[in-house]
């Protein structure tokens, strides 16, 4: 990245950060309580509701989940937070209609991302949302353009824009200690093996199977039971938590990880979407996808590789379910700015550190401060979305610019799925020369539910 480009940037950053957002008159005091609805109560969704309590700026008057089995944990959770008695739903519209928040979080899985949040600004509140925004490209559109129509604030959950030493590495790498960059690369590493199909069993009667489809297709149920946390991690069944390496629901290590640290090469270089997207990869250690009524496995790959060329400096993605070795910080995942005063590595559990060139300069380090449980900071991201919600600020996470993050990550998998390599028009969000390739852009949604118009 040269001094030019990196003005250039910088100076539409500045453009995008005056862009208005209107705020209720009452939210500009900071003294009333902000009422606040949980739309999926899974770990992660307790993690931010949890966040949300601890801000003393909200009262939790509502819980939706599909799974009924969910609300006990949850409820326990909001008796230590605030001791407040929400209302319990198991559908995100009546929630709406009926409690009418101020706030929305939806922690739902990948494909139950774009409705609610649509629906939720519609209805008049301020969303915090899971990463990624949504899980084709055209309900990211949607989503973008009805937060702008509604003028609410929507924050995405990419807390590495505000973990403190993200941010001093951010700031390390565009003050020009490391020179050009030519090269990132962005890699999640795990351990892994062959993979033996799940039975199908009965549907729990507590569980809504056909309601958490939802938009994406029914297919038979395989799961454990969430209140069970030791079945719920070790569990490759699609609920809880097993979702995100069924393609039908969500887009693999990719889609989950890889908006992290894509998020990072947008958020430090300033660029907005890469110009041409390759993918390869596959199952060759997992094993062939199985779907039977009897039986199945996941079909996300076990491995992939992306490779997202910018006019300056190449993307490069890997990521491995199996073999997962480490970098000499002992980290799996991160992402390395390769520049010409020397190596990057932005970490996440260890910092970051920098590595340079010449030899006779000490190695560069800072320790992260992070937060429990699961070492994040989704702590400071609440802080910036109250602080956005009550001054009209433009939010760390908006919703805009995690957009242009998650289709990196959704461009690698259509590329996977298409076969091929893409052209990305990205200010018209139109693959180049290729009818094919855009019908892959959106998908149909189930009978009964209706795709939203971008």
């Amino acid at each position: 990245m040269n001094r030019r480009h990196f003005l250039h940037t910088s100076a539409a950053a500045t453009t995008l950060a005056a862009l208005p957002f209107s705020v209720r008159a009452a939210d500009k005091s900071g003294t009333r309580k902000f009422r606040t609805a949980l739309i999926g109560c899974g770990w992660w969704g307790n993690n931010i509701l949890r966040e949300a309590m601890a801000s003393g700026a909200c009262e939790v008057v509502a819980l939706c989940d599909v799974d009924a089995r969910q609300f006990e944990p949850t409820l326990k959770n909001v008796s230590a937070g605030t001791g407040d008695t929400p209302k319990l739903f198991k559908d995100y519209r009546e929630l709406l209609a009926q409690a009418k928040p101020d706030i929305a979080i939806i922690g739902t899985p990948d494909h139950w991302h774009a409705l609610p949040m649509i629906a939720a600004v519609k209805a008049g509140a301020h969303v915090y949302v899971e990463k990624p925004i949504g899980h084709t490209v055209m309900e990211g559109r949607a989503m973008v353009n009805a937060a702008r129509a509604t003028g609410r604030v929507v924050q995405v959950g990419t807390h590495r824009r505000i973990s403190p030493h993200n941010v001093s590495g951010r700031d390390f790498i565009r003050s020009g200690k490391i020179g050009e960059i030519g090269m990132v690369r962005c890699f999640v590493n795990y351990g892994g093996g062959a993979e033996k199909p799940l039975p199908t069993v009965e549907v729990p009667k507590e569980l809504d199977w056909n309601l958490w489809c939802g938009p994406a297709p029914l297919r038979p149920f395989n799961g454990g039971d969430p209140r069970n946390p030791s079945q719920g991690a070790g569990n490759r069944g699609i609920h809880p938590r097993g979702f995100r390496n069924y393609l039908e629901y969500a887009n693999g290590t990719l889609g989950d990880w890889g908006i992290h640290w894509l998020d990072q090469v947008l958020w430090i270089t300033g660029e907005k979407y890469p110009k041409r997207i390759y993918s390869t990869g596959g199952r060759p250690i997992a094993g062939p996808a199985i779907s039977t009524a009897a039986e199945q496995t996941t079909d996300a790959p076990d491995h992939q590789l992306a490779t997202f060329s910018f006019d300056t400096f190449s993307v490069q993605w890997e990521h491995r379910r199996f073999a997962g070795n480490n970098t000499d910080k002992g980290e799996n995942v991160g992402c390395y700015f390769y520049g010409t005063k020397g190596t990057f590595h932005m970490g996440w559990q260890k910092g970051w550190t920098f590595y340079p060139t010449d030899g006779r300069q000490p190695v560069v380090t800072e320790e992260p401060k992070l937060n429990s449980p699961d070492a994040q900071n989704i702590k400071e991201l609440w802080a910036d979305f109250l602080n956005a919600i009550r001054t009209g600020a433009k939010p760390v996470s908006d919703i805009g610019e995690v957009h242009l993050s998650t289709n990196m990550a959704l461009l690698g998998m259509l590329s996977l799925k298409h076969g091929k390599s893409i052209e990305w028009d990205g200010a018209k969000e139109r693959i180049i020369g290729d009818d094919a390739a855009n019908t892959l852009l959106r998908r149909e949604y189930r009978k009964g539910w209706e795709y939203p118009s971008a």
